[in-house]
Order: structure tokens, then C-alpha cells, then sequence
């Protein structure tokens, strides 16, 4: 395996994405009901990765949209954005997103198809060769942490675990094994190739997870898998979920993170609560590797 980085990223190794908590990234800027969603991308993530690597007019397209974070953050700049979802409830919730950034002055313009990611070239034929940047992130299963109601806040019951589960439909990618889902991402990552104009970059954030109670490495399984689709490995960054406050991190994890911390460590397992995604850059490999400078 070679995860060899280039060094021409005009990101810093660590982006201090989390300042703000994800609740307060998203208040009055999202609808209330697109919280619901239990894998969001954090807003600060997209916009610094879009003004990185893209210029206002540019095109943001994002194959596994969710509830539109990427299209959203890309209007706000005033980039045009392409996005799919599988789930016609998260379409719908991104639609509602989109609406909601143009009432605020949002000037991009968007463009949403519910569908599989995996026809994304056929899909979006007539952006072939055009976009500067393709941004998303992978689903982690058909459940989530989600959002909880603990003892404290519903009269001493017991706890209320809600918005856990990202998809019931089989036909959901978040339902395969990890091997099929890998399988089903590097077809998304190829197809998405095809959409890339000269130059253009694909990112992903993605973290390890662990299944039944291992630690797997998906991002390295990411670059992996990438590779395998004919991309190259340009540049790895570290985009923080927690806060940075007088040169320590503020924990931003969630309560089932950390009840599942105590539980892996009483184990004798040496885990702790995720603190930041991996931000993997990727171009095509008969393409140069030098990544575009944002002012440039």
C-alpha cells in the first residue's frame, strides 16, 4: 500500500473546523427538521474545503449529498452545486435546505437528482468535465449514534435514542458489508472522475469505525479502494470535530462516543472518543498531482 501525500495542498495539516459546536454550525442556516439527519457533514468542513479549492461560479458536486450540507455551504459562496441522494426523505430535506439558503442570499445555483450514486456519470451527463470539485463522505452503516434524550432531560426514564437509523430501504448502500460498501464507493469515486474538469480535485472525510468492536481503518481502505479506481492520493489532512481552546481540544463527542469509550476501555481496549475526520484529497492519476492554488 502506498498512502504517500503530496505536498502542494494549499490546506493546513489540521483544519480547526470543530470551534463551534455542529448544532451551532447548522442554527438558522439549516431548517430544524434537517437535524434529524444522523451522519451530517460539519458546514465548516464543506466551506473550507470549497474555498480552498474552488472560485465563485465553480461547480460543487457532492454523489451522496444527505441532507445537502455540501450544496448548501457551495451556494453560500456563490458556487453552483450537483448533488444525489439516495433516500427520498433526504431530498426532500435538502430541497428544503437549498430554499432556505436562497431566502437568506444564497446565489449559487443548484441542481438535485434522487438516485444511486453509482449512474452518477450517466446522471449527470451534461456536467461531464466540468466540475473543480467533488466533495462527500461515505455512510458508516444502516445505524448511527444518532440523537439521545437521557435520564436528566426526559424525568428519570430511561434513555431515548432517536434519528439513529440512516436508512431502512436494503437497497441503501449503508446496509452492505464493509467489502460491498468499499466495492460501491469506488464506483461512485469513478464515476464522479468523469464530472471532474482538469485540475479538479475529490475529496472525502471519512474516520475509523469499529465493527463489532474493532478498529478498522476505512480511511486507508478509502485510498485504498481510490487507487484501485485509477485516483491518487494528493494530499491528507486532519479536520477537527473537537474545538481548539489555549492550544488543548475541547471534546465535541457525542454521548453514545463517549458511553462506548468507558465501555471499550473497562475491556482493557485502549480507545478514545474521535476528535477529527480525515480530509483525503484525490485526483486522477494520469492527471498532474499538483493540487490548484485557491487564489490563483
Amino acid at each position: 500500500m502506498n498512502h504517500g501525500t503530496s505536498t502542494a495542498s494549499p490546506l493546513a495539516s489540521v483544519l480547526a473546523t470543530g470551534q463551534r459546536p455542529s448544532r451551532l454550525q447548522r442554527q438558522g442556516r439549516y431548517t430544524p427538521e434537517s437535524m434529524r439527519h444522523p451522519g451530517k457533514m460539519l458546514p465548516a468542513i464543506a466551506a473550507t474545503v470549497i474555498e480552498a479549492f474552488t472560485r465563485p461560479g465553480d461547480l460543487v458536486v457532492d454523489p451522496m449529498c444527505g441532507i445537502g450540507t455540501t450544496l448548501v455551504e457551495a451556494i453560500h459562496l456563490g458556487r453552483d452545486a450537483a448533488g444525489v441522494e439516495y433516500e427520498p426523505d433526504f431530498v426532500h430535506l435538502t430541497l428544503g435546505n437549498l430554499r432556505y439558503a436562497h431566502a437568506q442570499g444564497a446565489t449559487g445555483t443548484p441542481q438535485l437528482v434522487c438516485g444511486d450514486a453509482r449512474n452518477i456519470a450517466t446522471l449527470y451527463r451534461a456536467l461531464h468535465g466540468r466540475a473543480a470539485l467533488v466533495l462527500t463522505s461515505p455512510p458508516y452503516g444502516s445505524h448511527t449514534h444518532g440523537h439521545v434524550r437521557s435520564g436528566r432531560d426526559n424525568g428519570g426514564g430511561k434513555i431515548d435514542k432517536r434519528h439513529h437509523r440512516y436508512s431502512t430501504d436494503r437497497g441503501n448502500l449503508a446496509h452492505q458489508p464493509l467489502p460491498g460498501l468499499l466495492d460501491a464507493f469506488g464506483h461512485i469515486l469513478a464515476g464522479s472522475t468523469i464530472l471532474l474538469r482538469p485540475g479538479g480535485v475529490i475529496a472525502v472525510t471519512v474516520r475509523p469505525i469499529r465493527v463489532k468492536g474493532e478498529l478498522v481503518d476505512l480511511p486507508g481502505q478509502v485510498i485504498d479502494t481510490a487507487q484501485h479506481h485509477g485516483l491518487t492520493l494528493a494530499g491528507r489532512h486532519a479536520a477537527l470535530l473537537a474545538g481548539l481552546r489555549d492550544g488543548a481540544l475541547v471534546n465535541r463527542a457525542s454521548f453514545f462516543q463517549m458511553l462506548e469509550t468507558r465501555r471499550a476501555r473497562d475491556r482493557g481496549i485502549p480507545a478514545c472518543a474521535i476528535a477529527h475526520e480525515d480530509l483525503l484529497l484525490f485526483q486522477p492519476a494520469q492527471r498532474s498531482t499538483d493540487l490548484p492554488e485557491a487564489a490563483r
